[in-house]
């Protein structure tokens, strides 16, 4: 198979599987499990036959009629198939499915079948990293390599968990539906959590040798979107878009030709992507104008468009940062944000000010091993003028972190210190 028909087929699977897992989900009752089967039967019956028939004129169509065909079969050959042709009669002698760009309805189903999906991969009954692996499985279309890869987790982990989670949502008769207005709040919370979870995966690596791994924040921004275009009215769904656009924004200037990080003051703003920075304004604008003005993801958001809207670094409101993480440690207090506002208060009043705040930090057992601290302390201590405890500081931060890229530069501004 050549190069360019590799590529057009993962294109088209990247696009199609999450569509036509959430459309077998609701034909099957709800059955994430036998739908993920019938999907993956569905795409090898296409890499058997479009490398030397042609890939179809509307693939999509190809592969929804006949994934919705086998599942036709399934629900004629369940052995309770007479219960339940009162619930899926109108399913089981379908009309032939139009091509997609000629039905808006149908477009509005998949959208629907998509978020319906979305808040089941999402369920709270989940552990975290559950959910978090269902959603890359079910919506974002890696295979489970690909994601144990994108986490530096063994591959029978990663399947297991995805396997554990499926038994889990039919264990728990999890309903394949979008809540009902009372729970929204709650459970949009846990999937606007785990969208963003893949997103800071995918911006600042946890572990291994690379600094970001694009593929995951290109994941979480199109599940931010579908979530924007679905729940338009909804400030933190904005919100959360909002802080994902302009944070991706900079992707391009975060690296050097060698993968070495950038740190946000030597960046070359040049290669922000500002088309993507006005795309996340206006989601911004959007958000405030629904009343989020206070929402925990409209302040990030706030906070990163600081960032964008200085076309120099000098030119950074640190003032008015300074207030916007104050604001969002009242809303959400935690010891993280209380030291990015430590941060924003040293560029702001400098480092004498925000010292005695992170020193405080030190002291939270929840940050003991927690290397932006320890970096935050030797950048301070360097400009405290105080060299040997700021190598030292460092040192350590080199020591925490797992991922290699920020090690090195830890490594290397101790060694400047030391040479210093």
């Amino acid at each position: 198979m050549d190069t360019a028909l590799t590529q057009r087929l993962d294109t088209i699977w990247r696009m199609e599987a999450p569509v036509l897992t959430a459309r077998l989900t609701r034909l099957l009752g709800g059955d994430v499990g036998r739908a993920e089967e019938l999907v993956q039967d569905t795409w090898l019956a296409a890499l058997e036959r479009w490398p030397s028939q042609g890939v179809p004129d509307n693939p999509g169509a190809w592969l929804m009629t006949t994934a919705r065909n086998r599942a036709i079969d399934v629900l004629r050959q369940h052995q309770r198939v007479a219960g339940q042709h009162a619930q899926y009669g109108s399913e089981l002698e379908p009309l032939p499915l139009p091509a997609p760009d000629d039905s808006d309805a149908l477009e509005d189903d998949i959208g629907d079948d998509l978020l319906r999906l979305m808040f089941v991969a999402c369920h709270p009954v989940l552990a975290a990293d559950a959910r978090v692996a269902l959603t890359l499985r079910l919506l974002g279309g890696l295979t489970t390599d690909e994601i144990a890869r994108a986490f530096l987790a063994p591959e029978p982990t990663i399947a297991q968990r995805i396997v554990r989670a499926k038994r889990t949502l039919a264990q728990k008769q999890v309903p394949f539906e979008v809540p009902r207005q009372a729970a929204l709040p709650e459970r949009l919370a846990s999937v606007l959590e785990v969208v963003y979870l893949i997103f800071n995966e995918g911006y600042a690596a946890s572990a291994g040798d690379d600094w970001m791994r694009p593929a995951l924040c290109d994941e979480a921004l199109r599940l931010g979107r579908v979530l924007a275009s679905r729940l338009p009215t909804w400030p933190q769904v904005k919100g959360l878009l909002a802080l994902m656009e302009l944070q991706a924004s900079r992707t391009a200037a975060r690296t050097d030709a060698t993968g070495t990080p950038i740190l946000l003051p030597d960046q070359d703003r040049a290669r922000w992507d500002w088309l993507q920075i006005g795309r996340g304004q206006a989601a911004l604008q959007q958000a405030v104008a629904l009343g989020g003005s206070e929402d925990p993801y409209v302040l990030q958001a706030a906070i990163a468009e600081c960032h964008a809207r200085a076309r120099r670094a000098e030119d950074t409101d640190w003032t008015r940062m300074t207030a916007l993480y104050a604001r969002l440690a009242q809303r959400q207090p935690s010891p993280v944000i209380a030291l990015n506002h430590a941060v924003a208060l040293s560029r702001a009043e400098g480092a004498a000010a925000a010292w005695p705040l992170v020193d405080a930090l030190a002291g939270d057992a929840r940050l003991r091993d927690y290397a932006p601290l320890a970096a935050v302390q030797g950048d301070l201590l360097a400009q405290l003028g105080r060299s040997a405890e700021a190598r030292a500081a460092f040192v350590r931060a080199a020591g925490l972190t797992g991922n290699a890229r920020e090690r090195a530069v830890l490594e290397a501004r101790a060694q400047a210190l030391a040479e210093g």
